[in-house]
């Protein structure tokens, strides 16, 4: 096999050759007769996924269901993710920007330079066309992620939606909300579904196609559009220009910065994993579940003593188990009062 297949075939390195074969030509007569030729300078195209999962149609098939009985219903649905890390520091991002001159940077990327590394976690909701951005100076872990969503519950989702009984999230394969991990199913129970009183929907999409997660190209392509070639010299520039991020349609972003430390490598039982209350999906069960929020012991004693006085009581026949079994069911966690005292139920005996 000839060594030449192996060369760079540059425009000079061609003219040479050809005049090494007593053809006396230029750089750009190669270059024009190439392009008579049909051939063009071109890079790599990424193409090719690997074997396609044999449950992925299916996935995305159910994954639009979902999103659409949500939006019907007027129920929250969330695009969550961590963006690339960022480095904090005077350090090169990629891009242009209109200036008089460029702005000067370090010389090398080097981590023991940096102010800090910066987790972005996004979340986009589906429903109002709004990001949320929160920034993290630790490590990508569920807990963070997990911390994130709560955050975004807690200051945003329950103001838009009060009412809401049940919540979509949409999430990757893999990273720190992945359909692996122990710990962010255990974070969602204990940080979403026990404290809100939430049932919690997760939908993983395939292995592979992350780029199909909405909050990719809703949310994160237009934050590195609008920081491109700006230094993110400290934490303050970055939050800034994740807020001042905006797009015709009305996008609207908020950022806010996450300080505490989230150690890595934490385990989860068996014990503790039996203790969840997770419901899976009959399809693709492994990409689509369900975590309701769980009535602790003492809460259900105090319900089911409360419950057992009034079905005793003459004036209360029409009360039977069923009803009561479908109120414990129904009933909040332990961590929000319960809107009746046991005075309000045995007050109940002398209602008519």
């Amino acid at each position: 096999m000839s060594q030449r297949k192996w060369l760079r075939s540059s425009l000079t390195q061609l003219s040479r050759q050809l005049r090494l074969k007593s053809y006396q030509v230029c750089p750009m007569t190669v270059r024009r007769l190439l392009k008579q030729q049909g051939y063009r300078l071109k890079g790599n195209f990424k193409r090719f996924t690997g074997s396609p999962h044999p449950h992925r149609d299916q996935q995305f098939k159910y994954i639009q269901s979902q999103i659409q009985t949500f939006l019907k219903m007027g129920l929250p649905i969330i695009s969550v993710d961590t963006k690339k890390k960022e480095l904090i520091g005077n350090f090169k991002n990629p891009g242009r920007n209109w200036c008089e001159r460029a702005e000067e940077v370090n010389a090398h990327d080097f981590p023991q330079e940096a102010v800090g590394r910066a987790v972005p976690y996004g979340i986009y909701n589906l429903n109002h066309n709004c990001g949320h951005v929160y920034v993290g100076m630790s490590a990508d872990t569920p807990e963070f992620a997990v911390k994130a969503i709560a955050l975004w519950w807690q200051t945003a989702g329950q103001t838009a939606f009060p009412t809401a009984s049940r919540l979509l999230i949409l999430c990757d394969a893999g990273g720190s909300n992945s359909y692996r991990a122990r710990l962010w199913k255990q974070q969602l129970q204990l940080l979403l579904a026990d404290q809100s009183g939430l049932e919690v929907t997760v939908c993983h999409y395939p292995c592979g196609a992350s780029k199909w997660n909405p909050v990719e190209h809703k949310l994160f392509s237009y934050i590195s559009i609008n920081w491109a070639g700006k230094p993110l010299r400290c934490w303050e520039t970055m939050l800034a220009y994740i807020r001042g991020t905006t797009t015709e349609t009305g996008l609207q972003v908020e950022a806010h910065l996450i300080q505490d430390n989230y150690e890595t490598g934490i385990k989860v039982s068996n014990q503790d994993m039996d203790a969840l209350h997770l419901e899976r999906h009959t399809t693709c069960p492994d990409w689509n579940y369900t975590i309701k929020p769980r009535l602790l012991s003492g809460e259900c004693n105090w319900l089911t003593n409360s419950m057992r006085t009034i079905s005793s009581s003459g004036n209360c026949t029409q009360l039977s188990w069923s009803v009561c079994d479908r109120i414990l069911e129904g009933s909040p966690q332990s961590s929000v009062t319960p809107s009746f005292s046991c005075q309000t139920l045995l007050g109940a005996r002398s209602s008519p």
